[in-house]
């Protein structure tokens, strides 16, 4: 099967679905206005609420929803075969995870930029706030681990990677400078953009270089060195001003994101490789290598960005509704950088599909699991010759959709010698998605544990207070940094992708009832459909892997501990989401029947052409 009329056509959805399905939710459903004053603007602070160009702070967002998940969801799912990981990845996009993005991101300006327990708190009731509150920071934890790990396997014993990903740091701090700084009252954007980009791309070329020199022992790390180090990089950008390291360094990596989503739809064009993969496997019956599971519900929690994810929602409530410029730009970076996220996954899951299935695997999984499936490597070994590492059991996504991703660039006229570059900026490329997503992140998860904690001494609940800042960026640093040292990818990769899922599944109600309360219940199917869909796969999925993948660890040795903390964490995402499903049904039911519609923030609606002031 060739390449071309899949990406052909995926370009055509995602242009149809913005065009119109987009613009009538930011008419008829939200009826966005400029008129209103944004978060940004009420509460400018330098801070937190900045407001920012719609480019910048697409960028910002772009990178910080973008993480492992468009990469290395697709590149697992590739097990299965290829059409059923393109039929979701395009259908979930573009009527649920696009949907779900641009909603919440609406939700959160329109009550001041709060977090979306926050929302749930006021749009459906104390109980639905705090259990809420207590599943976004447990699935965020676990989130930011599976995210992580992918990156720890990656970057591990490869001071090429080390050294480039190091390097985007000092980048990131001197375009924040040059940005926002360098001229006062005036944002700087097309220099300093320019410049980090040919300071990145002579950070990959450098880093051939340095892995060349002595000075490539003192960056080779284990695994476990990783993980440290990533540790104390989420504490340092969680605690800096947005404008300094986050928000430059998000908008530095989408130019190499976005830039390589469009070479690699060029050479995709251009090279038109054959998918390699059937359409569909063995394994979509169970009993595959990598997923432990059938394909339904496991494909849906596997590929969740690209398709749909929970943890959009906790940046689409967190940082970025603090720097909305205007209303209407939150269709544009609600809606469309969902719509760039699906792209990206769509091509991972065709570079994936592009090795030959002996490859795949023998990269995916490790060599004495391999040697059982009857599976001949053909080109392995050529690959590692090229790049320079042994990739046989580099486990977890990331190797291999690198490799995949090179093996479409050589095929770019000019480009044959250069699989060992190509290679190492595809590992920068994905390791620039993950890490952007682990800054955002550990900051949404601190604001979250700032509110739970002010709950119980005020001073927490202030965002400026600086020890209340360091203890909660402590503790959630230690607590995914923890999942990371203590897991592997088999363990964390099913509890990131069904915990995801249930909390786009809380995000999602929370959404449905903010329509109805807001008098917009004819429009309610918009979110609810997607609600009832991801919410029966997920908690299949999430109730199938405590019985089949969790609780069996209790009976192993070493692994007896994680085995239970793994099962009690997934059974209380599974008993939290369920319990605020029914409660947001409740509340849904009462103002559907004329009761009180609860005290919200909606922002200042327009009527007869005049906004009217003092109705929250």
């Amino acid at each position: 099967m060739n390449t071309f009329p899949a990406i052909l056509g995926a370009l055509c959805v995602y242009a149809i679905a913005y065009r119109y399905y987009s613009a009538f939710i930011a008419a008829k459903v939200l009826a966005l206005d400029d008129r209103r004053t944004t978060p940004a603007h009420t509460f400018e602070d330098g801070h937190n609420y900045v407001p920012s160009p719609k480019l910048v702070l697409f960028g910002h967002h772009f990178a910080a929803i973008a993480g492992a998940g468009p990469l290395v969801g697709p590149t697992l799912a590739a097990q299965f075969g290829f059409a059923p990981g393109f039929l979701w990845i395009l259908i979930g996009a573009v009527l649920a995870g696009c949907v779900h993005d641009f909603m919440v991101l609406v939700a959160s300006f329109r009550h001041g930029g709060r977090s979306l327990a926050e929302i749930a708190r006021t749009e459906i009731g104390r109980f639905a706030g705090l259990v809420a509150m207590l599943a976004v920071l447990f699935i965020l934890l676990v989130t930011l681990a599976g995210l992580g790990i992918v990156v720890v396997n990656a970057l591990a014993n490869s001071p090429w990677g080390v050294f480039t990903i190091a390097m985007t740091i000092p980048i990131g701090i001197f375009m924040g400078l040059y940005m926002f700084k360098s001229t006062p009252g005036q944002i700087k954007v097309a220099v300093p953009s320019a410049i980090g980009v040919l300071l990145l791309i002579a950070a990959v070329v450098g880093g051939r270089w340095i892995a060349m020199t002595p000075f490539a022992a003192h960056l080779t790390f284990s695994p476990h060195q990783i993980t440290m180090l990533m540790a104390i990089y989420g504490f340092v950008a969680s605690v800096l001003p947005v404008w300094f390291l986050l928000e430059p360094r998000d908008y530095l990596s989408t130019y190499v994101k976005l830039g390589t989503i469009a070479i690699l739809v060029v050479g995709v064009i251009v090279v038109h490789p054959d998918i390699k993969f059937p359409a569909v496997t063995q394994f979509i019956h169970g009993g595959g290598p990598i997923i432990k599971g059938k394909l339904f519900p496991f494909l849906f929690v596997t590929i969740a960005c690209g398709a749909i994810s929970g943890f959009h929602s906790l940046v689409g409530s967190g940082t970025t509704p603090k720097m909305l410029d205007k209303e209407t730009d939150a269709r544009f970076i609600g809606y469309g950088a969902m719509v760039a996220e699906s792209l990206v996954a769509v091509l991972s899951l065709v570079a994936a599909c592009s090795l030959f299935p002996g490859d795949y695997f023998a990269i995916n999984v490790p060599p004495d699991i391999f040697a059982k499936l009857g599976m001949h490597s053909v080109n392995l070994n050529m690959f590692s010759a090229e790049v320079g590492e042994n990739l046989a059991g580099r486990t977890g996504g990331a190797v291999s959709l690198a490799v995949g991703m090179a093996q479409i660039f050589r095929g770019l006229p000019g480009m044959a010698r250069l699989m060992g570059y190509w290679y190492h900026y595809a590992i920068m490329f994905e390791a620039l998605f993950i890490l952007t997503t682990i800054d955002t992140g550990t900051r949404v998860a601190r604001y979250v544990l700032q509110e739970l904690l002010g709950k119980v001494h005020t001073p927490f609940a202030n965002a400026k207070w600086l020890p209340g800042n360091l203890v909660t960026t402590t503790l959630v640093v230690v607590g995914w940094g923890y999942l990371i040292y203590t897991g592997s990818i088999s363990t964390l990769w099913p509890l990131f992708g069904t915990g995801n899922q249930l909390l786009a599944t809380i995000a999602l109600a929370v959404s449905t009832t903010f329509l109805i309360n807001m008098g917009k219940a004819k429009y309610a199917w918009i979110t609810a459909l997607p609600m009832l869909f991801v919410g029966v796969t997920t908690l299949t999925a999430g109730v199938l892997s405590i019985e089949n993948i969790f609780w069996p660890l209790t009976k192993v040795p070493g692994k007896v501990f994680t085995g239970y903390l793994d099962s009690v964490l997934m059974a209380t995402f599974v008993v939290g989401v369920i319990l605020v499903l029914i409660d947001a049904a409740r509340r849904c039911w009462m103002t559907l029947h004329g009761a009180p519609i609860p005290k919200q923030a909606f922002g200042p609606p327009v009527v007869d052409g005049q906004i009217r002031m003092g109705c929250c």
